[in-house]
């Protein structure tokens, strides 16, 4: 049934490009009935949902508690790691701005 009514949101697009192109020549006919078939074609799959899958996989399915990974540990640790991912820190700067380098 969902792609009985995809269908016919693809077939009512391309009827009004070709509708709004009556009175012209049949390339600019054509061209119009394309692109109102893709616009009918996007419309009709977000009503009907065909292009969605049906199950969620997690991201983060092997990831080990703890290692710094998982959403939860970088929420944990944000302070300490400004914000980045461990060991992907800059390093720091010198201290001492005196210092030969």
């Amino acid at each position: 049934m969902r792609k009985l009514i995809f269908i016919g949101f693809l077939v009512i697009g391309a009827l009004v490009g070709l509708l709004s192109a009556a009175h012209d020549d049949w390339a600019t006919r054509t061209v119009l009935g394309a692109v109102g078939a893709l616009f009918g074609a996007a419309t009709g799959g977000a009503v009907t949902g065909l292009g969605r899958s049906k199950k969620a996989l997690p991201l983060e399915s092997d990831a080990i508690p703890g290692m710094g990974v998982t959403s939860e540990d970088l929420v944990a640790n944000f302070w300490r790691d400004k914000g980045r991912p461990p060991f992907m820190k800059p390093p720091e700067a010198d201290s001492d701005p005196g210092s030969p380098r």
